[in-house]
């Protein structure tokens, strides 16, 4: 399908950024194609301009494309990345080759790599539950203090454990080379439905990783004298208290990606994780 209206989403603390992004609107608007520009981290701006866009184009790297996939949840509109990061495990251009390869993408070739997302709801007392959406993970973790914090953990209503540690990660596949890496958590295959349990430097409680099936449902269960965070993509921060509860399961939705290159995840593994390629 020939795209008619493009939305370019661009990382606001990077000066080439903003300058790139706007390059490739004119670019695009040169090819007849409408075109319009939004700092990715105003995200209700760019909720606001998504109606009957075909395609999302990110300048600036994978917390760019985590901040886009926030904007455009549930509407099922692709994402093509321009890397101007380091990693760019979900990006697919480089800058260099972006006026190249986008006449390509414009004119609806490439493949679409569909990747699984989570809905996290987090109920506290006195407060209306609230529901988010993570294209990489939801984070339960200490606050500023210093001290451990304990998270009750159970998996289909079963208790699994209480970990006593830093924090808890639920990570999608996608995710998996993200936080959850660092955390010693394993490599899944980014267009895997299964997602990760997993602790963050556990203190005598358990320390291995799960791996869950995508018809899980998580149960986290907050329990600190000190405050708690909730961490949502790395970017929606929330504070939590003692007895607040987050939900995670599977969601209905998912991140789209518009590709042009081969989809070879594993023999470019190696090379992203020493940050050798884009």
């Amino acid at each position: 399908m020939k795209m008619k209206k493009v939305g370019i989403l661009y990382h606001p603390m990077i000066d080439t950024a903003r300058t790139l992004a706007e390059e490739l609107k004119g670019f695009i608007g040169a090819g007849g194609v409408s075109a319009w520009l939004c700092s990715a981290w105003e995200g209700e701006e760019a909720r606001s301009k998504i109606d009957g866009t075909d395609l999302i184009i990110t300048v600036g790297g994978d917390g760019t494309i985590l901040r886009a996939a926030q904007a455009i949840v549930p509407a099922p509109i692709p994402i093509t990345g321009v890397n101007l990061g380091r990693l760019g495990f979900m990006t697919e251009l480089s800058a260099e080759e972006a006026r190249d390869k986008l006449p390509a993408l414009l004119d609806g070739k490439g493949w679409l790599d569909e990747r699984a997302m989570l809905e996290a709801e987090l109920t506290a007392e006195n407060k209306p539950p609230q529901t988010f959406y993570a294209l990489n993970d939801v984070v339960v973790a200490r606050g500023e203090v210093a001290r451990v914090i304990f998270v009750e953990a159970h998996i289909n209503g079963e208790p699994v454990t209480t970990y006593k540690a830093d924090g808890v990660i639920v990570a999608t596949a996608t995710g998996s080379t993200a936080y959850s890496l660092a955390a010693g958590g394993p490599i899944l295959h980014p267009r895997s439905a299964d997602f990760l349990l997993l602790p963050i430097s556990p203190h005598l409680s358990p320390a291995y990783p799960l791996v869950l099936p995508a018809s899980s449902v998580v149960r986290l269960k907050v329990d600190t004298t000190h405050q708690a965070v909730l961490s949502v993509d790395g970017h929606i921060i929330l504070p939590l208290a003692s007895g607040d509860v987050i939900t995670i399961r599977h969601s209905a939705s998912i991140s789209r990606f518009l590709r042009i290159h081969s989809g070879d995840f594993y023999g470019s593994l190696e090379q992203k994780l020493k940050g050798k390629i884009n």
